[in-house]
């Protein structure tokens, strides 16, 4: 969910999938930028602005995954868990589906099991395409249509696989810049492409991220549709999962605000 942590262990890079993302978020906000570079107190002043619109996503994203889990279940876990078979079953998915508690959590190994701690507490769910586990929360079991729809992107096609492994390198882009950025310096009176788009760079590679959590979303809606039939009533689950979608659009313009950030403070 879009305030809980990410996981810091060996398999983060194995294409885990959480419905939130983490708590690290930057921000992207409306400035202008001008083709010379300003002058030391509005750079400062820059920075700050940008710090405190970073400090606001955060909360924004705390308060959206707070939303998320006090939603309501939009049917019974046993429903729930039928659903989730019929996708398994229909996209032909090799993956094992749980449900998981402080109880269930120990049949797992040791690194597992830390990832699992937070899922047990009903803070989180996540797909993890090396261990083919796909996790929710059992007080919140409808999560696990969305981790699942996060399984059939991973194997439905090449251009889905590229938008997924697409964000084990987000993180990179701000010092990335940095870096181009120091390479095509050369007038230090002037700004280039890098300086005056850093913002937007930052967020169109988080871009891709976005899409597939939505993506992984409206599978799931469609499953428990196809399943539960139009008396469903989805407005429940709709509503969990744009909250939930909510936070990666927070962690995407944040990713945009550190990347200008990294532009300005190597300026001061």
């Amino acid at each position: 969910m879009e305030g809980l942590s990410s996981l810091k262990t060996d398999y983060q890079n194995q294409f885990n999938y959480y419905l939130n993302s983490n708590n690290n978020y930057y921000s992207h906000g409306n400035y202008q930028e001008s083709n010379k570079f300003d002058s030391p107190e509005r750079t400062v002043i820059t920075a700050g602005l940008l710090q405190a619109f970073a400090l606001f996503l955060h909360k924004a994203s705390e308060w959206c995954g707070n939303k998320l889990m006090q939603g309501k279940e939009f049917t019974t876990s046993e429903n729930v868990k039928q659903i989730a078979q019929n996708m398994v079953k229909k996209n032909k998915l090799n993956v094992f589906v749980d449900f998981i508690d402080k109880n269930n959590m120990n049949n797992y190994t040791q690194p597992l099991k830390e990832a699992l701690k937070p899922v047990a507490r009903g803070e989180n769910a996540f797909y993890s395409d090396q261990f083919k586990l796909a996790v929710a929360p059992k007080s919140k079991p409808s999560l696990i249509l969305h981790e699942l729809g996060h399984a059939i992107n991973a194997h439905k096609s090449k251009i889905l696989q590229m938008l997924q492994k697409s964000r084990m390198y987000v993180s990179a882009v701000p010092t990335a810049l940095l870096m181009i950025n120091g390479l095509l310096k050369k007038d230090s009176n002037t700004s280039n492409f890098i300086e005056e788009n850093a913002g937007k760079i930052g967020f169109a590679a988080f871009l891709p991220t976005i899409i597939e959590e939505g993506l992984a979303s409206i599978r799931g809606l469609k499953a428990a549709k196809a399943t539960l039939g139009k008396s469903v009533n989805l407005n429940p689950l709709k509503r969990n999962y744009f909250f939930a979608w909510l936070t990666y659009l927070i962690a995407g313009i944040g990713l945009g605000i550190a990347a200008k950030q990294s532009i300005i403070e190597n300026k001061r």
